[in-house]
């Protein structure tokens, strides 16, 4: 069983910057960050195969969104940049089983583990 804590969220400046933490306990080979705002589908940001860091970004964050981990630490970070209030959302990390066979992607229906959630609002 995986189990996720995000931190790191709070009210920013528009064009501020902010890095998410998720700490992962378990073992999974995908780790994902996703946002979902008021009146929006869940909307994934960014994934991480932990085991090769292989990384990757979703079009509409590539630029100002990275992802990045921190083995040592069990964690995985999104850092964000050039904030703007769009961005506005509750943040989320999740976790795929390694026996789903390796899948990784943007679908939050690809995962099985989630946190609790972190509230991100840029004004």
């Amino acid at each position: 069983h995986v189990q996720l804590v995000e931190s790191g969220g709070g009210s920013v400046q528009a064009g501020g910057t902010v890095t998410l933490t998720c700490t992962v306990s378990g073992r999974s080979d995908c780790v994902g960050w996703f946002r979902q705002a008021p009146g929006k589908e869940r909307e994934g940001l960014a994934h991480v195969y932990p085991a090769t860091n292989s990384i990757f970004h979703a079009d509409s964050v590539r630029g100002r969104f990275t992802i990045f981990q921190d083995i040592a630490k069990n964690s995985v970070y999104l850092r964000m940049t050039n904030l703007k209030p769009e961005d506005t959302a509750m943040y989320y990390c999740a976790a795929i089983a390694p026996t789903r066979g390796g899948i990784c992607g943007y679908r939050a229906t690809f995962f099985d583990y989630w946190g609790q959630g972190t509230q991100v609002t840029v004004s």
